[in-house]
């Protein structure tokens, strides 16, 4: 039974720490695109 339970326990975290680091790397990605298409809009405007 403990054996059972353990290895749930495990595999969710796993699954998890996956899902969690995905999540993460997709969303530094979008924000840095942001970033960047704001810092573009910026320059454009001081110049004009």
């Amino acid at each position: 039974m403990f054996k059972t339970i353990a290895i749930i326990i495990v595999s969710v975290s796993i699954f998890g720490l996956i899902l969690f680091v995905a999540v993460k790397n997709s969303m530094k990605k979008r924000i840095d695109y942001y970033l960047k298409l704001n810092e573009k809009r910026k320059k454009k405007t001081k110049s004009s």
